[in-house]
């Protein structure tokens, strides 16, 4: 079994507009802080559909081993919260390069457009399918492609005790995800059965109405395997 060795290399609070200076936002949104806090609500209405729905990217790009955590509080459902990470252009363009097409929130472009990326989906409240079982997805894209699923622990909003920790460990093909420590799912990328397993890239936060959801304290951690470490 592998071993790893944990380097922080971005730490951001949230807490303020010049803490996602930094950041990129694709859709409508409203983005505020009464809590020292990011705060993401949508700025359309539900009836729009997918237009009604956004992604707001870390401009930085991450390493192809990585740990992901970052605080959530879940504060109005329905709706549905993802992450999206090692996210790049399916030629190995910068995810914002102006060779790719532009994206505007709406869910297609992320899973069938020109880019690669693999997502976890955390708190699916919007269909009554998802509020009546709860579970978090990981899926791998371009493609629509469902690779690991596990039973989400979080309650509903009025049951809540926020924060919830949140934590994405993603190394040597292996894909883990967390929420206070407690084992939610694991996936092997073995890059044959949905493509070429994903490198670096970008991580950002989707929302989609009308989840009104609150983020602080997000941190990357590097991941270097020790010497001698074995499979």
């Amino acid at each position: 079994m592998k071993v790893f060795e944990k380097k922080l290399i971005y730490a951001n609070p949230l807490s303020n507009e010049r803490d996602i200076a930094p950041f990129r936002l694709e859709g409508q949104a409203s983005l505020s802080f009464p809590n020292a806090r990011l705060r993401m609500e949508n700025a359309l209405s539900p009836e729009n559909g997918q237009r009604a729905n956004y992604v707001l990217w870390c401009e930085r790009d991450f390493p192809p081993s990585v740990e992901i955590e970052w605080d959530f509080y879940p504060l109005a459902e329905p709706g549905l919260a993802m992450l999206f990470f090692s996210a790049a252009g399916r030629g190995g363009e910068d995810l914002f390069s102006p060779l790719l097409a532009p994206r505007r929130g709406e869910y297609d472009s992320y899973k069938a457009g020109d880019i690669n990326a693999y997502h976890v989906s955390y708190f699916r409240r919007g269909q009554r399918e998802e509020r009546a079982f709860h579970t978090c997805n990981l899926r791998k894209s371009h493609g629509f492609h469902l690779v690991a699923q596990g039973a989400d622990p979080i309650p509903e909003v009025r049951d809540c005790t926020p924060p919830y920790r949140m934590r994405l460990r993603k190394a040597a093909g292996e894909i883990a995800f967390f929420i206070n420590d407690l084992p939610i799912f694991h996936f092997l990328d073995d890059g044959l059965a949905y493509g070429k397993a994903l490198g670096a890239g970008k991580a950002g936060f989707r929302q989609m109405a009308p989840l009104t959801a609150e983020y602080a304290n997000l941190k990357v951690y590097a991941l270097t395997a020790v010497n001698g470490s074995r499979n």
